[in-house]
């Protein structure tokens, strides 16, 4: 069945369609460990960033489980915006190893083109173009 706004949460950043969202994080951050995945690594907190020179620690995506789906949501450094180059270039990779590494545990892969209200907006400039779709 093709995505559907109308009926899926609006306020997601990057959400997995699941029956197992648990198994589906627990299985990732696995292939992490085993490093069988060596672009991302995760914190003491869950949360993501992608480990190449150019993007470490840009950004952070913390993962949440809502009915049967894992959400990832952007979480910004301390001081510093998430561009939108930052934001697509976090969004594209996560999902391009979702789908590699985890493509048997999930059905959809979905990120959302603009920040969501559980985005960390602060981080964000108010002059950059990236809200002015909002």
């Amino acid at each position: 069945m093709p995505y559907n706004l109308e009926q899926t949460p609006q306020d997601m950043a990057i959400y997995f369609m699941t029956a197992a969202p648990k198994k589906l994080l627990s299985f990732f951050k696995n292939a992490i460990d085993e490093e069988l995945v060596t672009d991302w690594s995760y914190d003491k907190d869950g949360d993501f960033t992608h480990t190449s020179k150019q993007w470490i620690n840009k950004a952070w995506l913390h993962p949440e489980f809502e009915n049967e789906c894992l959400s990832l949501f952007t979480v910004p450094p301390k001081n510093a915006a998430v561009s939108r180059e930052i934001y697509a270039e976090y969004h594209s990779r996560f999902l391009e190893a979702m789908i590699t590494h985890c493509y048997a545990l999930f059905s959809q892969g979905i990120a959302t083109a603009q920040p969501t209200q559980k985005d960390n907006l602060k981080a964000i400039p108010q002059n950059s173009s990236l809200w002015d779709a909002k």
